[in-house]
Formats: C-alpha cells, structure tokens, sequence
C-alpha cells in the first residue's frame, strides 16, 4: 500500500470509527459487534504504526471515549480513564513485553492477570470511608455523574469495610489488628482522604436473559446484549430504572497511593475493602504462566456468570508500571489481551464461483486474510446471488466476517462508507466457469446449476465427497491427487479407485515407490465401510450424514456384511411413500433417494464397486443398550479425550440422534473447550448443557 493509499485508507477509518464509537459509548447502541469494531481500529493501529507521520489528534487511536450526554452533570477525572491497547496473539503479547523492557529496561516485569469484563467502566469516589461520587468514563478526562444510579447496585459498598484495614494506636506507635482479614495499610490514610476506585458495572448473562424474556412477553424490542444493556441502565435519569436490573459492580483498580506496591496488592485491599473482586486473577512469573491464565479462563469463559472478551496482562511492580507511562492514550504497563474474536472486519479481493458434486454454483468471496475464531479466514460462502444482492456487497468492499465455533465463515455486513469508488459488482456467470456449458435456474430456487453430467468439477467434487474422512476416509487421497488421476484418465468414477495398482501410480510425477505403496495400502485398508458412511460417500441430493445414518437404520439384513449390488436391490424395493414415512426423512429427500436407486448410472457404479470387493458392514444390533434413544444431542466446541466423529458415534451406537443446530427437541448440548453460539442459544432455550466430564459419565451409564 503506498503512501497516499494509507492515508485515504485511514481518513475513511477514522470515520467509521468515530460513528460507531459514538453509537456505541454515547447511545448505548451499535450496528457491528465489539469484535468488529476492534478489528477496525486494530487495522488502523497498524496503518498509523506503518506511517506515523499521518497520525492526528483527531484519530481515534489519540483518545478515550465518546462525548458525554448533556442530561447528566460532567465530572473531570484526576487521573485519566485511559483505555487498552489490544492483542490477538502470543506473538503480539511477546512484542509488548519487548517493547516494555526496551522503555524501562531496568524495571520489574512479573505481570498480573485478570479477567477483562465486558462492561462498563466506573470510577467511584469515596471520603472519610463514605461513598459520596461515581462517574462514567467519558472522554477519559470528563465523565458524567452517575451516583444516584451508582447507589442502587447492592456490590457497590455505601461505608468501606473499615475494620478490615490496620487500626494505628497512639501507644507507643503499637498497632492493633482487628480483623483476621486485616491489611497493611494504617486506617488512618483510608478514613480521612479521599480514595478513588474504578471497575466495570455490568450485566450477568442469567440476568439479562430474563429482563429479554419480559420484554419479549411484552412485545418490546429485544435488548443486543448484557454491556449495552448495563451501559443504558447506569445512563437513566430514573435511578428506580438501574435498581430494577440487578446490575452488578467487580472493582479492579484502587487508583489512590495509600503505599501499595504491587497490582496484585491493590486487588486484595479492595476485596478487604468491601468489594467484588476477580477471585481467578492471580500474579504471573513471566509470559508462560500469562498463557497459561489466558487459555484457563478461556476454557471456563462459556460458564462464567458474566461476559468477557480476554484478559487484562499489567506489569505488577506500580512503581515500574508508572516508570512506563503512558503511549498514546494508553498505559505502556498494561495491555488487553482479547480472546479470538468470532467476527472481524476485512476486504474481500475478488468473488470466484465453485462448482460443487450436484453442480450448485456457489460464490466464494476471496478475503484478505483475518484471524477470527482462532484461525486464519481467507474465504467466506456468498450462497447465491440473492445474498450477495441482499448485503449489497461488491469486489473490493470492506467487511464484517464471523465464524462462530465451528460455523463456516460468513460475510455479515458491507461498511459502504469505506468505499474507494473502486469497487465492482458482481453477477454470476450464465455458463459454467468450467465446462462452459449454460447453467439453470428453476423457478423458485436461489441456486443455479450446471445440468452437464459430465461436468468436469461435479466429477471431481463427486471423487473428493467420495474419499473424505466422513466417507470412505481414504488417507492420502487428497483433491491433487485426484486431479492427476482424474486427468491422465486412470479414474472416471468412484469405483475406478479402487482397481488402481502400483504399476498405475509409480510412474507418475511425485509417486515416489514408498508413496505408491502407502496409497495402494490405504485403498485396500478402506474397502470395508459401514452402510452409513457408505450411502453418505454416494454423495445422494439431499442426502447429509445424518439423513445417511437414518436410510442405514432401515436396512433389516440377516447379514453383518453385505456387498453394494445388494444395497441396491434394498434400496429400490423402498416405496417412495415408505421412505417418506422414516422419521427425519423429509418428502425432498424421500424424492432424490427414490430417484436416484432408479438410474442406469447407480446401477453400474454399485455393480462396479460390488465387484471392486467393497464389503458394507450393517449397522450392529444389540451391542450397547439404547438408552438414549429418542434423544436429541447437539455438539459445540472442541473436545480433550475424544473427536468430533468418536461422540457422534457414542450418541448414535446408543439409539440418541445428533443434530446440527439447537432447539427446543434438543435434549442435550455437549459443550467443550470455546463452544460456539450453540452454547448460548442453549441457555435461552433452556437445554440442558453438558460438560465433556458429564457427557462421558452419561455415556458410561448406558452399558
């Protein structure tokens, strides 16, 4: 990007930065997620780093918040609220501390964790041990009085837990303890100045879901989310608004120098003061144990009470901490370290339609790539024209992304006020970007399709579907192998795969004769296939894994082995009415299946794999008593002591079935390590959620 790129680039950033900020801290409103506007301001950071001669004291990397309202009195801040700068990696949290010890090389740099609250910041004041002040953050200089409102959040103290502080005696200078609890901090220099605390007010998840199920009985607008919610409640005029909402207040930062020396210390004192503390931060030796921290409270953030979006890392030692300064508009000393964010902003460099085995044509936009939920996103599915018309999206807009546990990335919004004019639409092809031949579109359907049968990419996509890890999982039977097979003309179906010999494979570019060997061997070790994964390989319309696993359970053979020529008479002796009335099966599904026993080219594939030797095992009877059956099960997040097919397989061996999205049928969620949105939708609707721990003990009470 050059110069004068960059500068463009960051005028129109600070645009939409500004007018989401103000939405967000000024309204109590917004139109993109926390996430996304991060990621906006994330790429802005980096421009502004790249050319720091284009920075401005109008950008907003330069302050704190938005303007406050006018309907509440202003209050100036002593110290400065200052905000965070943000991290996404341990690569980003590693150039911080070198960027730390290079400012103050002599410093103290054991850190201090804790868990960064997604609420909203308040610094309470309080003389002679008495709360008398609370104000909003603001613009970090000047902030709103909010203590009337402040006053009804019952983890707020009214009066400091004074007797938990060191009383000091004039008796010869002797001290006198009257707590167990006691701190070393004389009494004195608490009860007769003022003391100043800050700390986020926010909105447990429980919560804020009933306040929405009212307001849902009532037939008002759902709230967006728990800070919003909290932030607007703080921000009434009516203070029996606030005291109506259970709000709650967790203090982390005892702003007054009454001689602590450490982060770590003041956390204790404001607990020993009266207040609501993170009881899971803990000082941390070096960046390891800050990793370590980081991926615990990751593991725990799903069943937390509240919401939080990282961990807050601070340099300890305050006398080091104030030796750092301040960067910016924030503290050298400290920095956020945010979880991997489920959305993010980024450009989409071009749209290129694929062609899949049904010969669907589906726009992919080509993105720059993003880290979002933990890995690198670099394309996202458009579905179909319809959508892409729908966002208004064009080649070269900026946009919001999100992924969401193991959801497939999808372009959520376009940001159509960072437009350069450079920007193109797009319109799908009226002919196949492969084969060239025109494609359809039936009345009634978003999709178009290419109708040519010996459409190139539909085979192609057919053979990869066919040996995919939920299929026939051959190993080491990848898309470019495919290909090279495919074009030198050694497999035209799916059952040419399995009469490959060494001699076939040696003699092409890259078959080494140990790699011959290998795929030869992971052909023949694959031969044998359960009649559920084996309808799945098919790759029938309509026809996912689950619906497989159903067409499977109907099979009545005498048999525990049956060959493929045999799988077709089964199937073709289904009425089209009985296959309608399999539960699960719905009448689309029941047509293609019907349909698709009933062609001369399955006839020949099934012939052709039956005398490839291909042996389908019929799905057992009787092993494990089915004491789940009847019952929904939805898996979300990643689990530590099986895979994702292991626990599909445990619900199904036990007569359960295992569905893709939650909802009110669904009788368990089991939730790993970074569960999805499935884990909240859960909550909502009342689903019992599953740990791994109790999912295993459930598993081991159905033998």
């Amino acid at each position: 990007m050059t110069k004068h790129e960059a500068k463009e680039r960051i005028e129109k950033l600070k645009r939409e930065i500004n007018h989401h900020r103000y939405l967000y801290h000024v309204l109590d409103r917004s139109e993109i997620s926390d996430a996304a506007l991060d990621s906006l301001k994330h790429e802005l950071v980096l421009l502004e780093r790249q050319y720091p001669e284009l920075v401005t004291p109008d950008s907003p990397t330069q302050r704190v918040g938005g303007v406050p309202l006018a309907k509440f009195s202003k209050v100036s801040h002593g110290v400065p609220m200052l905000s965070l700068e943000d991290a996404f990696s341990k690569t980003d949290m590693s150039e911080w501390r070198g960027r730390i010890r290079k400012a103050y090389p002599g410093g103290d740099f054991r850190f201090f964790a804790e868990q960064k609250i997604d609420g909203f910041a308040i610094s309470l004041t309080y003389e002679n041990g008495v709360f008398v002040r609370g104000s909003t953050r603001g613009d970090g200089l000047v902030g709103e009085d909010v203590t009337a409102n402040l006053k009804t959040i019952e983890s707020i103290p009214l009066a400091l837990e004074m007797e938990n502080i060191r009383e000091k005696t004039q008796k010869g200078g002797s001290t006198m303890r009257v707590s167990r609890k006691s701190k070393d901090i004389p009494k004195s220099l608490i009860s007769s100045g003022i003391l100043e605390i800050r700390g986020e007010v926010f909105m447990t998840k429980k919560t804020f879901e009933k306040i929405n199920e009212e307001r849902k009985k009532g037939g008002s607008t759902l709230y967006a989310n728990p800070r919003n919610t909290a932030a607007g409640s703080i921000r009434q005029l009516d203070p029996a608004v606030a005291a109506s909402r259970k709000l709650e207040f967790l203090a982390y930062a005892l702003v007054t120098d009454v001689g602590q020396a450490s982060h770590g210390r003041e956390h204790e004192l404001l607990e020993a003061l009266g207040f609501k503390t993170d009881k899971t931060a803990r000082e941390c030796a070096d960046l390891d144990e800050v990793f370590s921290f980081y991926n615990e409270i990751g593991n725990r953030r799903g069943k937390l009470e509240h919401q939080i979006d990282g961990i807050v890392v601070s340099v300890n030692d305050n006398a080091t901490f104030e030796k750092l300064g301040v960067a910016g508009k924030a503290p050298r000393g400290a920095i956020a370290f945010k979880f991997p964010a489920e959305e993010a902003t980024t450009r989409v460099n071009d749209i290129v339609v694929q062609v899949g085995r049904t010969g669907a044509l589906t726009p992919v936009a080509h993105l720059e790539p993003v880290p979002i939920g933990g890995t690198i996103v670099s394309h996202a599915s458009l579905h179909n024209q319809d959508e892409i018309g729908r966002l208004g999206l064009k080649i070269g807009d900026t946009v919001v992304v999100k992924r969401a546990g193991d959801v497939i990335p999808k372009v959520v919004s376009v940001l159509t006020n960072l437009r350069t004019g450079k920007e193109r639409a797009f319109r799908m092809p009226a002919r196949c970007p492969v084969c060239k031949e025109a494609v359809q579109r039936e009345e009634g359907e978003v999709i178009s399709k290419c109708v040519n049968k010996k459409c190139p990419a539909k085979n192609k996509e057919a053979l990869a579907h066919f040996v995919s890890r939920k299929a026939f999982n051959v190993i080491g039977l990848g898309d470019k192998i495919l290909k090279k097979l495919s074009d030198v003309g050694l497999i035209s179906d799916a059952a040419d795969i399995f009469f490959l010999e060494h001699g076939d494979l040696s003699p092409l570019e890259r078959f080494a004769e140990r790699s011959a060997d290998n795929l030869i061997a992971s052909i023949a070790s694959s031969k044998k296939i359960a009649l559920g994964k084996f309808l799945y390989a098919l790759g029938i319309p309509h026809v996912g894994e689950e619906t497989a696993r159903l067409l499977a359970e109907q099979v009545k053979s005498q048999k525990s082995k049956v060959k493929s020529d045999e799988v077709l008479k089964v199937f073709q002796n289904f009425s089209l009415e009985a296959l309608q009335e399999i539960p699960g099966i719905g009448p689309t599904a029941a047509q293609s299946i019907h349909g698709y026993f009933r062609t001369p080219h399955t006839e020949k594939l099934l012939q052709k794999l039956a005398d490839a030797g291909i042996i389908i095992e019929s799905p057992k009877r009787g092993a494990v008593a089915q004491t789940l059956k009847g019952m929904g099960f939805v898996l979300t997040g990643e689990l530590a002591s099986l895979t994702r097919d292991e626990a599909k397989d445990k619900v199904r061996e036990r007569g359960g079935e295992v569905q893709s999205a939650v909802s009110a049928k669904t009788a368990y969620v089991v939730s790993g390590a970074h569960p999805g949105s499935k884990h909240e939708k859960a909550k909502k609707l009342g689903v019992r959620i599953l740990s791994e721990e109790e999912f295993l003990k459930l598993l081991d009470s159905t033998f």
